[in-house]
């Protein structure tokens, strides 16, 4: 199986990315205690199905099992323990580290220890519906004998990170810098051999030459069209099937309050939130959501996909485009800023010179500034930005990746925003006993956030996956897009003269 991957990870330790160019790849190497079910859902644990842990029990309501699998075992040969899970919940939460979840463990997850070799426990701080969901949904569990003497601090360009080792069903075989990553079926698995023999990613460098790699057959599969064009094209290949899913993905303009390159000062521009409010009501989002993807995407009604649908339910809408009041906000002054924006993405620069039309017939100057995406991942976490147009893959839930995001403090807020309004609902909707009432405090959160916009809510897109129609059992997992590629078959009829040479 060959996909084409629009990019190239820069690491495939788990506990320092939480990309999704990397995660595609490790998700074959690395198993979690247990998976999310298919429905998505994360409240209990009814849904979940095991992965390395055969089974778990409440000891009390603060306390949660886990019992390892004995069958599971390291690729390189020793046993996966409890000692294992431990090891790897102290490096997902140790600062030195930096991973991007460990907010999210910290904040409830007291202490995860060992008991025995095959035997787990969780402590919580505190009584959660979303509880089980936090025990098992971001961490890959990471051999402690192979990491354990490399320094924490090191971990973003350790060699691991280049051939990593893990107890999932496939094996890493190889890594040509700017080709391809290979990966082998792992034939003692402990959950069995998948059908696949081989995976191969093949660096395309964008989603245009991901599409027309595709189309050309040198690849399998390609996980998102985005554009019509590319849509089209794709439903007229007789060689290709296409998978509508729910988009974990949604792209915003990311404003910074505090000065480019100077936290400790106002930003002299987006500090402002009348302002900020002002370049919201200025961009024509349902014009541009039309103009670039036709019936394919929607202008969401606030930091949210579309796999969130009952969050789609609610009576929020998006703040309509309205240029005189944008005008008004603005008082006749002179604006002037620079927003970053990645090179290898055509939809997003697509975008940002639309915005910058939008803008120009206020007196508004947006100067777009194209960097590459290990440049633009720099200006984020140095703060030496203005505004920056992104797209951001979520978890399943909007209780991890909206705070972490927008939230006061959260890994991922580098714009600085701070609302106390919305980050006290934020804590009320995650702590809520039940969707429905979880939904209406997310709801309020919303809309708070919408009268202090921390940045511009573009779009989130109508998913379509396209893969080779030789491969069958093909299911598309919205929150990892292949991570049930274990599950597929290629019918013995159905093979290549490729698949049969093995290139």
């Amino acid at each position: 199986m060959v996909f084409a991957a629009t990019g190239e990870p820069t690491t495939l330790l788990p506990a320092v990315t939480t990309a999704a160019i990397e995660r595609d790849v490790f998700d074959q190497i690395f198993l979690k205690l247990a998976e999310i079910g298919r429905d998505g859902g994360t409240f209990g644990d009814s849904g979940f199905t095991p992965e390395l842990a055969r089974s778990w029990e409440w000891t009390d309501p603060l306390t949660l099992t886990f019992h390892l699998d004995p069958r599971a075992r390291w690729q390189d040969g020793p046993p996966v323990t409890a000692a294992d899970v431990a090891f790897t919940f102290d490096a997902y939460t140790d600062s030195a580290v930096g991973s991007d979840d460990r907010t999210t463990l910290i904040e409830h997850i007291a202490s995860v220890t060992a008991s025995d070799s095959l035997t787990v426990v969780f402590k919580f701080r505190d009584r959660y519906p979303e509880m089980f969901y936090d025990a098992t949904y971001h961490m890959r569990i990471l051999p402690a004998h192979l990491l354990r003497d490399v320094p924490r601090a090191t971990w973003q360009t350790a060699a691991f990170g280049r051939a990593p080792v893990g107890a999932g069903p496939y094996r890493f075989v190889s890594w040509t810098p700017g080709q391809s990553i290979e990966l082998a079926a792992d034939s003692t698995y402990f959950l069995g051999r998948p059908h696949l023999r081989r995976l191969i990613w093949r660096v395309a460098g964008n989603l245009n030459n991901a599409v027309t790699m595709v189309l050309a057959g040198e690849a399998d599969a390609v996980e998102v069209l985005v554009t019509p064009a590319n849509i089209a094209k794709a439903k007229a290949d007789t060689a290709l099937a296409i998978y509508p899913y729910a988009g974990s993905t949604y792209t915003f303009v990311r404003f910074n309050l505090r000065a480019n390159g100077d936290r400790s000062k106002p930003h002299p521009v987006l500090a402002d939130p009348q302002t900020r409010r002002a370049l919201v009501l200025a961009a024509d989002r349902p014009q541009m959501v039309q103009a670039v993807f036709g019936g394919y995407a929607k202008v969401p009604p606030g930091p949210m996909p579309q796999v969130w649908s009952w969050l789609w339910k609610t009576k929020l809408t998006p703040t309509p485009p309205d240029s005189t009041a944008a005008a008004r906000l603005i008082h006749g002054r002179h604006l002037s800023f620079h927003l970053a924006v990645p090179s290898t993405s055509p939809t997003r620069v697509q975008y940002a010179q639309l915005l910058q039309e939008q803008y120009r017939r206020l007196g508004i100057e947006l100067v777009i500034d194209q960097v590459d995406n290990p440049t633009l991942q720099q200006l984020l976490e140095s703060g030496k930005f203005d505004a920056t147009l992104e797209s951001f893959v979520t978890d399943p839930t909007p209780s991890s990746s909206v705070p972490a995001l927008w939230g006061r403090g959260g890994p991922t807020n580098y714009g600085q925003y701070s609302n106390e309004k919305f980050d006290a609902l934020v804590r009320t909707a995650s702590s809520s006993a039940t969707q429905e009432a979880a939904q209406t405090a997310w709801e309020a959160a919303f809309a708070a956030l919408a009268q202090d916009p921390p940045g511009i809510m573009l779009y989130a897109l109508d998913n379509f996956a396209a893969v080779n129609r030789r491969v069958t059992d093909v299911h598309i997992q919205p929150d990892s897009w292949w991570g049930l590629v274990r599950t597929w078959r290629i019918p013995p009829n159905q093979l290549t003269e490729r698949d049969r040479a093995g290139r």
